[in-house]
């Protein structure tokens, strides 16, 4: 018989572990997910997770039924995926039926589309591609702010299932999806061995590093393939040149033609004026003339102004939280570089990225500040404007009067 203390410490370490995943107690010795749903029991002072490798359909030994994978595959022609890295699955062999290989892969893609563009159409069509009919699904991410994501993420999924209606059943509105480790993650819990994700080439080294470095930890894929929907130019024409940067700078130029340009067809004149003008709103821009910087706007459209604010030490210091663009996680920063950042999210995970890929962290969402600590400290002019336009008042003697006792 184990001793209390014997008893006490293995529930201190699973309680631990539990925390660093972020999973909840049933009080049973049972351990839930974000989602409400079991996922790990204590077993000698350890969590031992659930089989995820079971076909779907089958009872977990909790007696609870396994959550289906909501798109139905699909019945096009198998086709050959595009390059991958990472992890390799094991080709089938000759004359074996590789369909229950393809219903236990999911295929997805998670970024920004902030907002949609031409562009990535062609991240969705390299995604179709990938999928070979297979479950395919599309994230946005969550994250809302006047500065590099102006529309909230209802409105921008609108417009994306307007512009790209071959995908709409596709593209997933789920407020929980912020960041690629809850999509994995969810994606295991729905019982999927394999995960195709795919990306532009310029950040395909970025989530091959970070998907696979945790896999057996935070989730458990036989295979991880991170795919390259292809190089990207910025200074090239057309689709191949087109990205969001472009079009927010676009909104702040008034330069609709150009907006314009970087819309799909399937988006008529009125819907691309609508969304111009719903830009134009989030970025909280009134007057032509009433402009931010651009490098705070479009990072990548002025990358000397971003480097100069970086060295001078105006921006990404120790200590401060920022959000990834890519990959939606968020951490501190512990180590500056030369042009990158080395960042702990609060589960202690640890992910780098350069200064033109990341963001001051969105807080108290839906109501993005985009102001540093620093200038948000009690008794400061700072403090003082950074409430004023969270509250919408224009000016002390405005809220005075605001509220002023009528005779």
């Amino acid at each position: 018989m184990k001793s209390l203390l014997q008893f006490l410490s293995e529930a201190s370490a699973a309680s631990t572990q539990a925390k660093k995943l972020n999973l909840k107690s049933d009080g049973h010795g049972g351990w839930l997910d974000s989602r409400g749903k079991f996922v790990a029991t204590t077993e000698d002072g350890k969590l031992k997770f659930v089989d995820k490798k079971k076909p779907k359909g089958r009872e977990e030994p909790t007696g609870k039924p396994r959550a289906a994978a909501q798109p139905e595959p699909k019945a096009e022609p198998k086709a050959a995926p595009p390059e991958a890295t990472g992890k390799k699955a094991e080709k089938s062999s000759e004359g074996e039926d590789d369909s229950e290989e393809s219903a236990d892969t999911l295929t997805m893609a998670f970024g920004r589309f902030n907002p949609p563009t031409v562009g990535h159409g062609k991240l969705l069509s390299a995604a179709k591609k990938a999928a070979a009919g297979g479950d395919l699904q599309i994230y946005p991410s969550r994250t809302q702010d006047p500065k590099k994501n102006p529309l909230d993420p209802d409105m921008k999924i609108s417009y994306m299932k307007k512009m790209f209606p071959d995908y709409s059943e596709n593209i997933i509105n789920d407020d929980e999806m912020k960041s690629i480790f809850n999509v994995l993650t969810t994606a295991g819990d729905k019982g999927y061995k394999n995960v195709n994700i795919v990306v532009g080439s310029d950040r395909q080294a970025e989530f091959e590093n970070l998907a696979t470095k945790y896999n057996g930890e935070l989730y458990d894929f036989e295979n991880i393939r991170v795919i390259s929907a292809g190089v990207r130019d910025a200074d090239a024409e057309g689709v191949e040149g087109m990205s969001a940067s472009k079009m927010r700078k676009a909104v702040v130029d008034g330069d609709f033609d150009a907006f314009r340009r970087g819309t799909p067809k399937e988006l008529d004149d009125g819907d691309t004026q609508a969304l111009f003008d719903a830009v134009r709103g989030g970025m909280k821009i009134k007057k032509k003339k009433e402009v931010k910087e651009m490098w705070e706007i479009a990072p990548k459209c002025d990358p000397k102004g971003l480097r100069d604010n970086y060295i001078s030490g105006n921006i990404f210091n120790l200590g401060d939280i920022v959000e990834s663009l890519h990959t939606g996680l968020i951490g501190e920063i512990v180590r500056r570089g030369t042009n990158h950042l080395i960042c702990v999210t609060k589960e202690n995970y640890m992910f780098k990225s350069w200064i033109k890929d990341v963001m001051e962290a969105v807080v108290n969402y839906p109501g993005p500040s985009g102001v540093p600590a620093k200038q948000r400290e009690v008794g400061t002019d700072s403090n003082r404007d950074y409430a004023m336009r969270m509250t919408g008042t224009t000016s002390i003697k405005n809220f005075i009067n605001k509220y002023k006792a009528k005779k």
